[in-house]
């Protein structure tokens, strides 16, 4: 092996060690400091040489004390008389921590933690809310988070029973590429209610739906046994969640869902709480989750809204971390907006911008995200077609979201729900493949253009849909491909000086930007052609302006 070789092995070990998924101690010794980077994942295991009876419910707790205070993390079972005290940081610092348990082997264990400063470029923290900016995201380090979400109800199922994740991986890979870096996704579901199409009989690699082998409790979904948990239904799960916060990817998690045919337990029962307090105890320490207490919370007249305000409650005492918390049910999230974190919205109306405007003026010091707004891009498989099936309608319903200034979430019908395709670009010739891409450009937009400094004013929008940044002085309008043009410059006369004014124009199919140049300040210049006029939606850019005193 020559000098090249060794030295880029050795890169790739150092990467792999500093950058490892979740970092492992078994029985640290009383002495030994834990030395982790700010947000990486870690487990400290200690075993146990007695049975526990009940381990499940069992209270066990570790007090971390350091510079930025004291938290009581929850220690949770994960078999083979294993408990894992599971930690990440946020702040640089030594902390120090002891278990506390009426587990004798375990009451009195103390360890030292060291946190150092994070070293990973694309590695932020998890995401929060910001007083000076609440309708936004934003990470940990401070910096925008620009949640652009990708639905995978089923990720839980890929790989499901094998040590390792190659699908799971490749499906996030593809997510990640094309600037997704969320997924909303539900702990478990089990199969839809409504009629599959019949080509999948051919395809049952792509079929993950009804599987009898994958439960989070005891028995199966058909024979349930309520008495305790599956602990390996969760080890599994846990190597999904690190291999997306591996990819810097935020799982949106869906505690429960009510219509993909679950045997759960009766609300409030033991076995009920034990599931719902076991997840927020295992993922709290993952900087990628945002708890969902559940898919359509109040649909299908399953749960109340006084058991889904408990359910909250209860995140909340649990989690020591804080993690944002919603609930997929704007009419939970409107009648009852100090529990939320942010308004979660699911609205298919040919009104969607209006609707996702008057919610955010609605609630102003809250973010808008619309889960589902009925696009559902096609596959080779019809799944579930919703009001909107093709590619470039459901990529300008995710515009009308962020052009009211909210969030938004992509569907593409072939990895939503129980039909997986984990990869959808090495399928064979003819095979409906997605448009990941038009995301991919969407995300270099509102990257070039920092989406948070940005603010919908509607008197503003003339035939098109408006995104003013005030302070950098740039003005954007959404054009449908249909319109010929879309005024501006009657709006910029009330607030800028456009003396000096460019722009550009950009294709939401192909990310193509137009030569910058001088700003058109005739009034009426719809007999000039637009860009791309009736061959795709268009967004006019015009910057470097200046307000007026």
């Amino acid at each position: 092996m020559n000098i090249k070789s060794t030295i880029f092995l050795s890169l790739l070990l150092c990467i792999t060690t500093c950058f490892s998924q979740i970092k492992k101690w078994e029985n640290p010794k009383k002495n030994k400091t834990i030395e982790t980077t700010q947000w990486q994942v870690n487990d400290i295991i200690y075993k146990v040489k007695k049975s526990v009876d009940d381990p499940l419910n069992q209270e066990v707790f570790a007090i971390v004390t350091g510079n930025d205070g004291i938290q009581k993390i929850p220690v949770f079972y994960n078999g083979d008389k294993k408990w894992i005290f599971r930690y990440s940081g946020n702040t640089i610092g030594e902390r120090t921590y002891v278990l506390q348990s009426k587990i004798k082997e375990l009451n009195g264990k103390k360890g030292k933690i060291l946190v150092t400063e994070n070293q990973k470029k694309n590695r932020h923290g998890g995401v929060v809310l910001k007083a000076d900016n609440p309708q936004h995201f934003f990470y940990q380090d401070g910096s925008h988070y620009f949640n652009l979400a990708f639905e995978c109800d089923w990720l839980f199922a890929l790989d499901y029973g094998q040590k390792e994740i190659p699908k799971t991986k490749h499906l996030l890979s593809k997510v990640t590429e094309n600037g997704f870096n969320q997924i909303v996704m539900n702990v478990y579901s089990h199969d839809v209610k409504w009629q599959k199409d019949k080509k999948l009989a051919n395809h049952p690699e792509h079929e993950y739906g009804g599987r009898e082998d994958i439960f989070p409790f005891l028995g199966s979904n058909s024979k349930p046994d309520f008495s305790t948990l599956n602990i390996e239904f969760f080890q599994h799960f846990d190597k999904v969640i690190a291999e997306m916060h591996d990819q810097e990817i935020v799982s949106h998690l869906m505690i429960y869902v009510w219509n993909k045919l679950v045997s759960w337990p009766d609300m409030q029962s033991d076995a009920d709480n034990l599931y719902y307090d076991y997840v927020v105890k295992r993922y709290q320490a993952f900087p990628n989750i945002i708890w969902d207490v559940s898919k359509e919370a109040l649909f299908y007249g399953r749960a109340t809204e006084e058991y889904i305000a408990e359910r909250i409650e209860r995140t909340r005492k649990i989690d020591a971390y804080n993690r944002l918390v919603s609930v997929h049910d704007f009419g939970f999230c409107k009648r009852n907006p100090d529990k939320v974190d942010f308004i979660s919205m699911q609205n298919w109306q040919h009104m969607l911008y209006k609707n996702m405007i008057d919610a955010r003026k609605q609630f102003p010091k809250k973010p808008i995200f619309n889960i589902e707004h009925g696009g559902y891009e096609k596959s080779p498989y019809v799944v579930f077609p919703g009001a909107y099936t093709d590619a470039e309608a459901c990529l300008r319903r995710n515009y009308m979201c962020l052009f009211a200034g909210g969030y938004t979430t992509y569907y593409w019908q072939g990895t939503s729900w129980n039909v997986v395709i984990h990869n959808p670009f090495e399928q064979p010739e003819g095979f409906i493949k997605p448009k990941f891409e038009y995301f991919k450009h969407l995300k270099t937009l509102f990257t070039d253009y920092n989406f948070q400094n940005f603010k919908p004013i509607q008197w503003f929008n003339g035939n098109g849909y408006n995104l003013t940044n005030e302070k950098d002085g740039v003005v954007m309008l959404f054009v449908p491909k249909e319109n010929n043009w879309v005024g501006v410059v009657e709006g910029l006369k009330k607030k800028f000086d456009f003396s000096e004014a460019k722009e550009v124009w950009f294709n939401t199919l192909t990310g193509e930007y137009t030569e910058e140049e001088s700003f058109d300040k005739k009034a009426y210049n719809f007999w000039k052609k637009r860009p791309w006029h009736l061959e795709a939606d268009a967004i006019r850019i015009v910057k470097n302006l200046k307000l007026k005193n």
